[in-house]
This record gives C-alpha cells, structure tokens and sequence, in this order.
C-alpha cells in the first residue's frame, strides 16, 4: 500500500510581482431595517443580527452594480480600458442562466473586444475566485492588466434566518504590474473539500442552507485553515497585519474567526460592514477589503479571506504601498456609498426584489 505524500503548504505566488492598480465598490442605496423583517414575520424587533441590509432598485441587478464599482475601479487604476485583457465577474445570482454578465460589463466600461471575459462561480467566494485567477493571469504575464468582480443581489426566502442578512453590493479590483499598484499581493492560499453547507439546485428560486451545519465544519473549518496555512507559508502572525477582511454572513462568525486567529477587533472592524449593508455573499469579502484601502496607509499589510459554500476559502496577503492614499480620493468611496441611504418597508422591498408571484 502507497503512503500518500505529504507536503508543507506553499503560498499561491504569481511568476512576477503583481498588485492592485485600482478598486471599486457599489452598494445600492436602499436600505431595509432588520426590524422591518422581525416586524413582518415575527413581531418582536429585539436581539437582530444586524441593523439593516441593502436592497437593489427596480433598474438594478448585478450587471449594473459591476459596472457602477468596474468604473469606480477604472478612475482609481488610471489606465486605459482597451488594456485590460480580461474582465472577470464572480457571482451566485448572475442575471441570466445563459448570457454571460462580464461582456456586458466589458462592454460598458471599454475593454471589449481584444479581452477575455467569463463570468466565476463558487457561492460567496466567486469574487476572490476571480481575483486569484486574475493574479495568475497578469504575473504569467498573458496579460498586462485585468479585471476580477465580486458581485451579488443575495437571495433569501421570504421568512427565512437569511433575510435579514441577505443584502447587496459588491468590489472590483484591476490587476497588474506590481511597480504600479496601490497595493501588492504577497501570496494567496486556497483550502477546499466537499461540504455541502448551502446550496440551490436548478429551478429552485431560494437557496436552501444547513442550519448549524453552516458553522462547523463549514465556515470556520475553511476560514481557519486557509488563513493559518497561509500565514505558516508566509512566515507571519496576526501580530504582522495592521487589517483583516474575513467573509462575514453575519456579525458574528467574522468576529469569532478573528479571534482564533489572534486578530483583534480593531483590526477588523473597518472591512466589517455586514451590520449596516448585510452579506453581499461573492462582494462580502471584495467590499470589505475595499473599506480597509479607502483608509490604509503606506507598509500596512491586510489578511482578506473569503469564503464560500460548498465549500472553500482564500486567503490573500497584501501589502499597501505609497500609492494607496493618492488614489483613494480618485473614487467614490465605500463609507460614503453606506452613508447614502433611503429606508424602505417590507412592502417595497418584496416589490422591488419580485417576491410576491402573480402568476
């Protein structure tokens, strides 16, 4: 009988230095209160996990919030769109089962037609699924610059724990030559298995989730384990970051990852935005990382680790760099887009997001 091999894990690390040249977020303006659901389905409106979600207009979906945080990338990258030779879009609610949402995308911000485009799935870690695709893309050098997306309008069934925290927004990121970047990527790390936690087979309108299930061993198995084995590879404790994004479902599962790590609220609560826009599910981590650029400082370094169903993590290690302040005013930024707000009712809500079938 053959012993397996084992081996120490390695950092993900491009051929040659890559970084982040621009980022985007988006969040709709609407906004539901969590004691708006609570009201309809339960009538309390104390202990809700979060204090309100937002919600998408009648002309939004995740096309138009690509674009909306793409172009917001774009003024931050300074970089001319026909040079990005790919476009990348990571989502679990793209608008069309077949028709690609990252040409239209493409198409909206200019970098159609000499670039590649495909739209990424893997629940809430499509985006940074993207990002790490785009990473290898531009450091084998097939590419100078290129686009990855998180993105989601997040599904819940009406009454179900998930509507108070499914909400909707998202990041961009433009990859590219690490001597232009805003912030440099180290190394990423991807840890993986077959946990069936969450999921929706085809025709299903809502997604159906393992209650507790969702925790152990899903979320913190998967979080713990690509952030632990990244940083062993890369030589670093907690202690070396001065941020960390951790996908957030709710508020307390990032909260409770970031402990058994050695991270401190402190260093978290910048990206932790689940409180006041909900899980945007593949933008979570995306926009939450964007929050911590907006305020990085040159030499900070950021642990960002996704996750998402099914069930995976990973892990990135970023160092900022002169740039980042230069650039953050270049763009509308991610607290300015939460401070932007308008409260609707369940009534609004549950028009705006077609609920309530007539047919």
């Amino acid at each position: 009988m053959t012993t397996p091999h084992l081996h120490s894990p390695t950092l993900l690390k491009p051929a040659k230095p890559v970084g982040i040249i621009g980022y985007g977020a988006y969040v709709p303006r609407f906004r539901l209160p969590a004691k708006e659901v609570a009201r309809v389905w339960t009538g309390k409106s104390g202990g809700l996990p979060i204090k309100e979600k937002a919600v998408p207009g009648l002309d939004e979906d995740v096309i138009t919030m690509s674009i909306e945080a793409a172009r917001n990338a774009m003024k931050r990258a300074q970089i001319d769109p026909s040079d990005l030779r790919a476009v990348w879009v990571g989502s679990e609610s793209h608008p069309y089962a077949v028709k690609p949402t990252s040409t239209l995308v493409a198409e909206a911000i200019g970098a159609v037609p000499n670039t590649q485009a495909a739209d990424w799935e893997f629940a809430c870690k499509a985006g940074t699924e993207a990002f790490v695709a785009a990473l290898g893309l531009v450091g084998s050098g097939m590419g100078k610059y290129a686009m990855a997306i998180g993105m989601d309008t997040a599904q819940g069934k009406p009454g179900d724990a998930l509507e108070y925290t499914a909400g909707a927004g998202g990041g961009a990121y433009i990859l590219g030559p690490a001597e232009e970047a805003l912030a440099v990527v180290n190394g990423t790390f991807s840890y993986v298995t077959d946990t069936p936690d969450f999921w929706r087979r085809e025709y299903q309108k809502y997604p159906e989730h393992g209650m507790r299930f969702t925790g152990e061993p899903a979320y913190f198995k998967h979080v713990t384990s690509a952030a632990t084995h990244l940083m062993e590879a890369a030589g670093t404790t907690a202690k070396d970051y001065q941020w960390a994004v951790f996908h957030q479902p709710n508020t307390k599962f990032p909260q409770r990852a970031a402990g058994q790590l050695g991270f401190s609220m402190e260093q978290i609560e910048p990206g932790l935005l689940v409180p006041v826009i909900g899980n945007t599910y593949a933008g979570a981590t995306m926009i939450g990382l964007t929050a911590v650029l907006d305020i990085a400082q040159p030499g900070d370094r950021i642990l960002a680790v996704s996750f998402g169903s099914g069930a995976g993590s990973d892990a990135l290690d970023i160092t900022v760099t002169d740039a980042a302040p230069l650039r953050a005013g270049l763009a509308t930024k991610t607290q300015e887009y939460i401070a932007r707000r308008s409260e609707i009712d369940y009534a609004t809500y549950v028009r705006y997001r077609g609920k309530l079938a007539l047919k």
